[in-house]
């Protein structure tokens, strides 16, 4: 499940950052590049802060998300 939610929200993140700069302003790409910047370093590294979270909340990694 967590890793579900973590695709979901770099997802939402990344798409509401481009909505953002269409409309308000071209500074909002900070984010689109922060969160990628986020997802290659948790590649690198195995480690994810919203993962860490998660996991404090009580969302598990069943083996059923990886299918």
């Amino acid at each position: 499940m967590r890793n579900r939610i973590i695709h979901a929200f770099a997802g939402t993140m990344i798409l509401a950052s481009i909505l953002l700069t269409l409309y308000m302003s071209q500074n909002w790409l900070w984010l689109t590049g922060f969160v990628g910047v986020n997802l290659l370093q948790s590649s690198v590294t195995n480690w994810c802060l919203l993962d860490k979270i998660l996991t404090k909340m009580g969302y598990t990694n069943d083996d059923t998300d990886d299918l």
